[in-house]
């Protein structure tokens, strides 16, 4: 017999730039990554302009057998529910704090790879506005409530690709724009020269964008 219980579990984040910035970015990253790496990819970001938060995934693992390095993880499809609901809280939480701490004019959900999914998932449900998203190399998920999309219509949203990601093509993004569009949410789809991995001149022109 499965059984639940809840418990107080302990969290990191980490964070680059001002926190009294103009802007708050939320940025998630990719399966088998973790925080302390992935937020070297918005270190050339004005400090005073972005305030860049960066949640890790709840579960970490060694990328490679038993030992060596580590990465992490937003959930797998054991116990998927479960786990949504977790990093849901999670994402929440790091977001009451600091926006209790400071005021920002405006709110940028990123999610790359994995963190696509988890970013659209929170996005729907949470009780935070975002004024724009940008779902870099990652797809929307499908198992979003008709309810909830509506959030994501009300907000400026970004699909990014680079032209060598192993993981998709162009014509994959397309046909993802258009599932979308018939959602009733519009991405303006973003193409740059590179592979599966966030690109510092593409990210400063869609945020200069919104």
């Amino acid at each position: 017999m499965e059984k639940k219980i809840n418990i107080t579990f302990e969290a990191r984040y980490f964070t680059h730039g001002n926190i009294e910035a103009e802007n708050l970015i939320i940025a998630l990253h990719g399966y088998g990554q973790l925080g302390s790496y992935f937020i070297q990819k918005f270190e050339s970001l004005n400090p005073e302009k972005y305030f860049v938060v960066v949640p890790e995934g709840l579960h970490r693992f060694y990328l490679n057998g038993t030992s060596g390095r580590v990465g992490a993880s937003w959930m797998t499809k054991e116990n998927r529910e479960t786990d949504i609901s977790n990093y849901i809280n999670y994402l929440e939480t790091v977001l009451n704090e600091i926006c209790v701490a400071a005021e920002f004019r405006k709110k940028i959900l990123l999610g790359f790879s994995q963190g696509g999914a988890t970013a659209s998932r929170f996005a729907a449900t949470t009780k935070f506005k975002f004024d724009a998203a940008i779902l870099w190399a990652s797809v929307f998920p499908p198992d979003i409530e008709p309810m909830n999309i509506q959030k994501h219509a009300a907000q400026k949203n970004f699909l990014v690709i680079g032209d060598e990601d192993p993981y998709y093509t162009g014509e994959d993004f397309v046909s993802e724009q258009n599932k979308l569009i018939k959602a009733g949410i519009k991405f303006d789809l973003i193409r740059f020269n590179g592979k599966h991995t966030i690109q510092t001149e593409t990210l400063e022109k869609i945020l200069n964008e919104i």
